[in-house]
């Protein structure tokens, strides 16, 4: 086998993990994210995400964002994309999980939902149980796609089985609190690494 072949191998290993959708989703510090917990930081606005009830309904828990920037709120991590890739893909379904030590509700899972709300117009992100596989689970797969020219900047949408992409962004319920919900402006958001997640030693490692 001669020089060539070796370089249009490599040249096309580099294409398949660079290629979107399907590319490495990358931290705040451009490395890339293989598993673990990222805090969700918000580039333009606000603190990080927790959870809470909405109005006198102890349940279900639904995402909230804090108003306060030091507020750094509670990790995530991902999982169940199907494509087998070792890195967190971009723009494919997967599953994302609120990473807390136990909620005031049955469910000790803290899946992201998209939930109807009674009296609501908004379908918001709650947290629900471990996805089973199914129609219904369809409402817990999530994408996560770049955004504008933000540095390591993302958005998170729902993507339905037809492919109708929409943002999930900050909506304000009648409580007044912001809470992560399905609408038309996205929520530009970076992932910083929670303590003890493994990360790989930049983008280039990988290929």
């Amino acid at each position: 086998m001669n020089s060539m072949f070796y370089f249009l191998l490599a040249l096309t290993a580099v294409l398949a993990v660079t290629a979107d959708p399907g590319g490495p989703i990358l931290d705040n510090d451009g490395y890339v994210i293989f598993n673990g917990s990222y805090l969700v930081r918000p580039i333009i606005f606000g603190g990080g995400l927790t959870l809470s009830p909405l109005g006198d309904n102890q349940c279900p828990l639904y995402i909230e964002q804090q108003f306060s920037k030091d507020d750094i709120g509670y990790p995530i991590r991902f999982s169940n994309w199907g494509s087998g890739a070792r890195f967190v893909p971009e723009s494919e379904n997967l599953n994302i999980e609120m990473v807390i030590p136990v909620t005031t509700c049955v469910q000790s899972s803290t899946y992201w939902w998209v939930t109807a709300t009674e009296g609501s117009k908004w379908l918001f992100i709650s947290a629900g149980p471990k996805p089973d596989p199914g129609e219904a689970s369809s409402k817990s797969f999530f994408q996560i796609k770049k955004v504008g020219d933000f540095t390591n900047g993302y958005k998170i949408m729902f993507c339905s089985k037809d492919n109708n992409c929409i943002d999930v962004g900050i909506v304000v319920d009648e409580y007044g609190v912001q809470r992560l919900a399905l609408c038309t402006v996205p929520f530009p958001i970076t992932f910083v690494k929670a303590d003890g997640t493994e990360t790989s030693s930049k983008t280039i490692s990988i290929m």
